[in-house]
């Protein structure tokens, strides 16, 4: 099984918007280490003779038909709206477009 670097960490830390100090770096790529290796394990199985299975419980979707229905005003579903922009409901940016 592949190794986990402290690069590894920074990197994973970095696209989640987290920031660790080094000693955290270290704790992290240690623990992500031990979870590896002791995944690791399940390739000791044999699982030859395992039928592959999608869930242990025979389940079937069960859908409704849709029903085509009038849709409320939008001035209705706007109206509690702690702020609205053009039309639509006004929410706070959460991703930099500027490349940062």
């Amino acid at each position: 099984m592949a190794t986990i670097t402290p690069e590894d960490v920074s990197h994973v830390a970095n696209l989640a918007r987290l920031e660790f100090d080094p000693e955290e770096t270290q704790h992290f790529t240690e623990q992500l280490g031990r979870i590896l290796d002791y995944i690791g394990k399940l390739n000791e199985l044999d699982t030859e003779d395992v039928p592959p299975t999608s869930h242990i419980h025979p389940l079937q979707n069960i859908t409704k038909p849709d029903v085509v229905k009038k849709s409320l005003p939008i001035d209705a579903v706007l109206e509690n709206a702690p702020e609205t922009a053009e039309g639509y409901f006004g929410v706070p940016r959460v991703i930099d477009t500027q490349g940062n």
